[in-house]
């Protein structure tokens, strides 16, 4: 770690979010004559990689010069009043809970942007793309970086205009539908949303969070928290995607283009269950003890339902999409995060943070590889990937498969890899719940999701045999025989740059998981106990 002054951490935190949005604007400019490369259209996509490198550059520094020592403290804050006579202050800081999310939207976003820059999807012009992306990616790390509820409202609908034209401009079959359906939903439970924060606010005199979180909810009677957590937690599960407010996500992830699933799945799902640990938790603790039992029933009954889901799509003569069943495992491992989150103790909230940051880097990794295959097949569909010309990636294009068959065991949650902590230790919550909470109800819990673990090895098994293990073409395959027979490419350069700092994260984070650990659980200790050290 480096030492940093309290201002230049100020600053770089300023830039995360701000930056983002400066680039925006000038990709919208013409290129400077010496910078415009072979093309307008090579310029601006270039523009999109060093803007989100600068913001990756910056959040790695920020990272560095953070006092892991006091994880728990509010880091790098600015505070200046933006509404007097609402208390509305722009607000901004970094703990243990949020670093580590900061961290990862801004790696997902430029790997995003290195990969749109060497495979720009089809459709209109590469300028609305890199600023529609840039603006994606500051409202994302505005969400996890602002301390104000307010703030937090703006920053967390700041991100459905850009995602709604990435998917209706640059998505596939089906893109404007799934584009109405993600906007609407996710618009409909912001309404709602916001009516709950308000009622915190006027309610407790401030949208302060900072300062909410230490009064933990004792301004506030336990009514309105009841009242606040239903407004408030119905927002937030319908971004989460909590069952069964769940059904724009595989309609969207299907038609998303490989860069907008991949920020959906990585980083806007997070959002979610980030604002359930920031905002309900410590603000509203009266209220979400009333709802807890109800928040862990959904969870698990999304874990079982995404892994059946899952299952059904992954047999033979199902027709199903690859890219829509992983959408289907999401609503299965978000239910893991809201299980932990539920349980109201430091181990299932550790595990629910833990597994947020593991989904969205195997997970990223999966979208990436499945559109990859898609690239090369000209198909998603399960059933023509693995009919009787088999796929046989680990024959035809043994990098790729392999890489597809490592994702696939670290979703299942392997020993070893990140996918297996987070779910282990939202279990662990479940296996004995915070005072107040019905232990047998939760221990039934325990059960169902555990169970929903092995559905979910199921699926994923059956998913890599079908597609790595087929039938190898027979004789000399030629694109004569169809795309099944067709010569495969492997693994490309720019994929390889793209997908390697996600195996290795997922390494990392599995072999030496008291690295992210020991950020969050100082943090979730202060959080539960209002704010007290």
């Amino acid at each position: 770690m480096i030492d940093i002054s309290e201002s230049v951490m100020q600053f770089l935190l300023a830039f995360i979010v701000v930056g983002p949005l400066l680039g925006s604007a000038a990709a919208l400019l013409p290129a400077p004559p010496g910078l415009r490369g072979s093309g307008p259209d090579q310029a601006v996509l270039r523009h999109g990689v060093t803007v989100t490198g600068a913001v990756l550059a910056a959040a790695v520094v920020l990272a560095l010069g953070f006092d892991h020592d006091r994880p728990s403290r509010m880091q790098a804050t600015t505070d200046i009043s933006w509404i007097p006579a609402l208390d509305v202050r722009i607000h901004l800081g970094v703990d243990g809970i949020s670093l580590p999310l900061l961290v990862l939207t801004a790696l997902l976003t430029f790997l995003c942007a290195l990969h749109g820059y060497f495979k720009m999807p089809a459709g209109p012009s590469p300028k609305a793309f890199v600023a529609l992306l840039l603006v994606l990616e500051s409202g994302t790390l505005a969400t996890f970086a602002v301390l104000d509820l307010v703030l937090f409202f703006l920053a967390f609908e700041m991100v459905l205009i850009p995602m709604y034209f990435l998917i209706a401009r640059w998505g596939g079959e089906g893109r404007q539908p799934a584009a109405w359906k993600f906007i609407l939903y996710t618009l409909l439970g912001s309404v709602v949303m916001l009516l709950g924060l308000l009622l915190v606010g006027l309610k407790a005199g401030t949208f302060d969070m900072v300062a909410l979180a230490t009064d933990n909810g004792r301004d506030l009677t336990t009514s309105v928290q009841v009242i606040a957590v239903l407004a408030i937690g119905i927002g937030l599960a319908v971004k989460t995607p909590m069952w069964p407010l769940h059904s724009w996500l595989p309609d969207a992830h299907t038609a998303a283009p490989t860069i907008g699933s991949v920020l959906l799945a990585g980083v806007l799902l997070k959002m979610g269950t980030y604002g359930f640990v920031r905002i309900v938790l410590p603000i509203t603790p009266d209220g979400m003890q009333t709802f807890a039992p109800y928040l862990a029933a959904f969870a698990v009954a999304g874990i079982i339902y995404g892994s059946l889901a899952c299952l059904a799509l992954a047999r033979k003569g199902a027709g199903g999409d690859l890219k829509r069943l992983i959408a289907y495992s999401s609503v299965g491992h978000m239910g893991f995060v809201l299980l932990g989150i539920a349980s109201m103790t430091p181990a299932g909230i550790n595990g629910a943070l833990f597994a947020n940051i593991a989904h969205g880097l195997i997970t990223g990794l999966l979208f990436f590889l499945v559109g990859a295959v898609k690239d090369r097949y000209g198909t998603a569909d399960l059933d023509t990937l693995a009919g009787a010309t088999g796929a046989a990636l680990y024959g035809r294009a043994p990098r790729l498969g392999g890489l597809l068959a490592f994702a696939a065991v670290a979703s299942l949650g392997l020993p070893g890899l990140a996918g297996f902590w987070g779910e282990m230790l939202a279990l662990f919550g479940a296996f004995d719940p915070a005072d107040g909470l019905s232990r047998p109800a939760f221990l039934v819990f325990m059960a169902i999701a555990a169970f929903g673990t092995l559905l979910t090895a199921a699926y994923l098994l059956v998913v890599v045999r079908r597609v790595c293990m087929g039938a190898p073409p027979q004789g000399v395959p030629s694109a004569a025989d169809g795309p099944a027979f067709a010569p495969l490419t492997d693994v490309r350069g720019y994929e390889f740059a793209a997908w390697t700092p996600l195996v290795a994260l997922t390494v990392i984070a599995g072999l030496w998981p008291a690295v992210l650990l020991g950020l969050t659980d100082p943090a979730v200790q202060q959080l539960l106990a209002g704010g007290k050290s």
